[in-house]
């Protein structure tokens, strides 16, 4: 039987689902992603704190609160303008749009509303303002190449 744990420099991969307070999933990835543990990855520290010395088939549930999360909706990320003003392709609800702002920075805005002729986007993430429950299973643990150290484990940080 592997003993290995889940400790520094190690690459683990996970399966995981996000419910919020009331036990409604909200995100769910049941094929393993990859981070590289206490080396450079997107986990929120909390997340990756309780993974600290699991092992493989382990799971935690942490609960994170807006603050540690995704934060709370910023009124002046959210825009609406007459429907007439938005390509045909956007105009539905959930439909997503890249902005570019004068910094160059890129978000990503989902269309959050449409009713009488207005249509709203919004680009507060949308866990944004929600207490999380986050349900990590550890799936493998191996040791990150040196490679893995210095950049991560490539594609598919997801919990943050």
């Amino acid at each position: 039987m592997d003993m290995t744990q889940v400790t520094r420099g190690k690459h683990v991969s996970i399966t995981y689902r996000i419910c919020d307070e009331q036990g409604n999933v909200l995100e769910q990835n049941d094929f393993p992603v990859s981070y590289i543990h206490g080396g450079p990855n997107d986990m929120f520290e909390p997340i990756e704190a309780a993974l600290e010395g699991k092992r493989v088939g382990d799971t935690v549930e942490v609960v994170l609160t807006p603050e540690e999360a995704f934060g709370y909706p910023d009124p002046n990320l959210t825009f609406t303008d007459v429907i007439e003003n938005v390509p045909p392709e956007v105009r539905r609800v959930g439909a997503e749009v890249q902005m570019q702002n004068d910094r160059g920075e890129i978000r990503i805005f989902r269309v959050s509303e449409i009713r009488d002729g207005k249509l709203t986007i919004d680009g507060n993430h949308p866990f944004a303002g929600k207490t999380l429950v986050y349900r990590v299973q550890v799936q493998d643990i191996r040791d990150a190449t040196e490679e893995e150290m210095k950049h991560g484990a490539g594609g598919g940080q997801p919990l943050h």
